[in-house]
């Protein structure tokens, strides 16, 4: 990716100059830790938290209300997520030794497990998923050495088709923020959430196209915030419940009760961990992509095992399996703005939203389709960044075209057709039914397949791809003898002697 030259504090631009002019004084060995001013971290650190929040809130709200807890406790329920998040991001980007990728990673809770949690609900309530949830990211904790040496079979090929995807599943949320997020509500898909929309759409566009960099950079805060003001002028939303409720409370030590395990539940939680793995892999590969700096196997195990022990500690204040968030890795590269220490002051900022409801009231306030606009950006960024990535492989006398296609057509299933897995057996959906686990695996078996078990390859290319270039069996180049040549569509050996051309119905 080109840099985007830093000039959004002048100290910074100082900085820069004087280690021009001193490269021997550069404390940076990687992008990752590029540490920029306090006003730089707070405000990017600021635009990463926006952009998730959505997100991160949405799974507890949907736990608590299919649990049948009551407003207060769904709320404690969005703190507790927030904090937990806050804890897991900071561990994720700073690290202990043996624990975290040192990446710009936002960590929240994962997806991945929603349905599952769920029906787990039903049995055992809360308690039974923080149980099951603890119980299975343990086991996780200990299967992280067999995940972070699988970093060989993760090339640009599979990298590149992860990232395209990522991007591509995102989609459907930005479209759902954009027509207004809540389907129950009677303005959903109104003209006015989409216009909304629109117009934050358009106010990104247009600060990005501005020649400051720093303006550039922070184009989709500034068009969250303006994008708010002018819902507010609209009357489409109200800071009327920011007041409501306390300003400061800590996270209540097991306030859903202690937690139960049940094996069931456990190996239910289990698979769902097992996805988060991979999904966070892919998450950890895909950033170290994009801000171009190395990932090998050892990273990718501290960054899993930042994962699992965040996923172990997070039911303790009464949240859940926790994951890196795709939307975030966009945000990355829209901007440019690769230090860790940026992401890092967004975990502190989760932190405090879960340390101050109000603040996080304040933050809810936010239109989901003011997201939505832009979210549009964020994800096609991603999807825009797997298609370099994939521009980097070599496709010639080889199936990583079909290799390409058939991952990235498995792992839209889900998006196309989201009740397609329904009638197979829970473990199936489980696994399937993310459209970024599906492209992985299937990018990997493939990748494996094709590429590093080549015992049986045939040196004939799949008709799919001999159908996008001109090719040349080895067998006809073998019978040519030194001197041959072409001339007018006739094959002629070195004495000007015509070889007679067999015609293909003759074989």
């Amino acid at each position: 990716m080109e840099e985007i030259p830093l000039a959004s504090i002048s100290e910074d631009t100082t900085h820069t100059q004087n280690l021009a002019q001193n490269p021997a004084q550069n404390p940076v060995q990687n992008p990752e830790d590029e540490r920029l001013s306090i006003g730089a971290n707070l405000a990017y650190g600021l635009q990463h938290v926006l952009t998730m929040y959505g997100g991160i809130v949405a799974v507890p709200l949907i736990l608590g209300q299919a649990a049948g807890l009551n407003s207060t406790d769904v709320g404690l329920l969005v703190t507790a997520s927030l904090f937990a998040g806050g804890l897991a991001t900071i561990l994720q980007t700073i690290g202990l030794p043996f624990f975290g990728s040192r990446l710009p990673l936002v960590q929240g809770v994962s997806f991945s497990g929603v349905a599952t949690m769920i029906a787990i609900s039903g049995n055992g309530g809360i308690p039974a998923i923080l149980g099951a949830v603890i119980a299975a990211s343990l086991i996780g904790l200990l299967i992280t050495p067999v995940f972070s040496r699988v970093t060989r079979f993760f090339p640009p090929l599979v990298t590149g088709i992860v990232i395209t995807t990522i991007g591509l599943t995102l989609m459907p949320v930005a479209a759902l923020w954009a027509m207004g997020g809540n389907k129950a509500a009677p303005d959903f898909g109104s003209t006015a959430n989409i216009q909304l929309a629109a117009v934050t759409l358009i106010i990104v566009l247009l600060l990005s196209k501005l020649g400051s960099a720093s303006i550039s950079r922070l184009s989709i805060l500034l068009a969250i915030v303006i994008g708010t003001g002018i819902a507010y002028v609209a009357g489409m939303t109200d800071f009327s419940q920011v007041a409501n409720g306390p300003v400061f409370a800590f996270p209540k030590i097991f306030h859903f009760g202690y937690p139960t395990f049940e094996l069931a539940a456990i190996i239910s939680m289990l698979i769902v961990i097992m996805v988060t793995l991979v999904e966070t892999s892919a998450d950890i590969l895909a950033v170290g992509e994009i801000v171009e700096t190395k990932v090998d196997s050892r990273r990718l195990g501290d960054g899993l095992r930042a994962d699992m022990l965040s996923s172990i500690l997070a039911p303790i204040f009464g949240s859940f399996t926790q994951s890196a968030f795709a939307q975030n890795v966009g945000l990355v590269a829209v901007t440019g703005v690769k230090s860790r220490y940026v992401v890092a002051t967004g975990g502190m900022f989760l932190v405090a939203l879960g340390l101050l409801p109000i603040m996080g009231r304040i933050v809810a306030s936010v239109p989901t389709s003011v997201l939505g606009g832009a979210g549009l950006v964020l994800f096609g960024t991603v999807a825009a960044s797997g298609i370099r990535t994939l521009s980097k492989v070599e496709y010639n006398n080889n199936m990583n075209l079909v290799i390409v296609a058939t991952s990235i057509g498995f792992g839209m299933i889900p998006i196309a057709a989201p009740s397609f897995y329904e009638h197979f057996p829970a473990w199936v959906a489980t696994i399937f039914h993310s459209g970024i686990s599906s492209a992985a695996l299937m990018a990997i078996a493939l990748n494996l397949l094709f590429n590093h078990l080549t015992t049986g390859n045939s040196d004939q290319q799949s008709v799919f791809v001999a159908a996008t270039e001109r090719t040349i069996r080895y067998q006809d180049i073998a019978r040519l003898h030194d001197g041959d040549y072409f001339l007018n569509g006739k094959l002629y050996d070195a004495k000007g002697t015509e070889v007679p051309l067999i015609a293909a119905e003759a074989h």
